[in-house]
């Protein structure tokens, strides 16, 4: 077996997969200037956060209009148009994985998502029921850059360090892989994701385009 075939290709999906930037839905909802002001006085990413790390949607929804009332119209947003927000493909890197998936390269999601969300985008997105297996933040507990979801990712596909090789938009979660000896690319778009996988003997470039 050579070093190719032991490979597992370990994906984010936020900004990878699917656009994940809230900032552009709420400028085109309420105006850049109302966003800029909710997204100071509001705490709603962090209750995002709280989400992937398990808390249910729906509670940390209602404890935010709770305490942010004259908010409660744009936070409503963050749940009744969550798909459009977490939206829409990166569709050069859904056939990318495509391309994976067709030469039998094992592929593994490793995604800060909530539990619900979850549910939510893979009813919506076939392309994530594509994948060898899943970790997702909210089912363990754990958002990346905690070890323990790489942890968890090294368990499941039975690889560690250089066996495996993990694309994220995040500096942090990719330095958090490379400690562990994982290979890595920083997502910048899709281009540069499939060079580096053709460099890496995982696709022809025919393949990757």
């Amino acid at each position: 077996m050579t070093a190719e075939d032991k490979t597992v290709v370990v994906w984010d999906v936020g900004n990878v997969l699917i656009e994940w930037r809230p900032e552009r839905y709420y400028d085109r909802r309420i105006g850049r200037e109302a966003r800029e002001r909710f997204f100071a006085e509001v705490p709603i990413e962090a209750a995002n956060l709280a989400v992937d790390a398990g808390a249910p949607f729906p509670d940390a929804i209602r404890d935010l209009k709770r305490e942010h009332r004259e908010w409660a119209e744009a936070i409503d947003m963050w749940c009744d148009d969550w798909l459009t927000i977490c939206a829409p493909p990166i569709y050069r890197s859904v056939r990318i994985l495509r391309a994976l998936t067709k030469r039998g390269v094992p592929c593994h999601a490793l995604t800060n998502f909530g539990a619900e969300t979850w549910r939510t985008a893979r009813a919506e997105y076939d392309f994530l029921g594509w994948f060898d297996g899943t970790t997702v933040s909210a089912h363990l507990g754990a958002v990346k850059p905690d070890a323990a979801i790489y942890e968890a990712v090294e368990y499941a596909t039975e690889r560690k360090g250089g066996d495996l090789i993990f694309t994220d938009d995040r500096k942090d979660n990719i330095a958090a892989a490379e400690d562990r000896g994982w290979r890595t690319h920083l997502f910048e778009g899709p281009d540069g994701w499939a060079e580096r996988l053709v460099e890496a003997g995982l696709l022809t470039s025919a393949e990757a385009s």
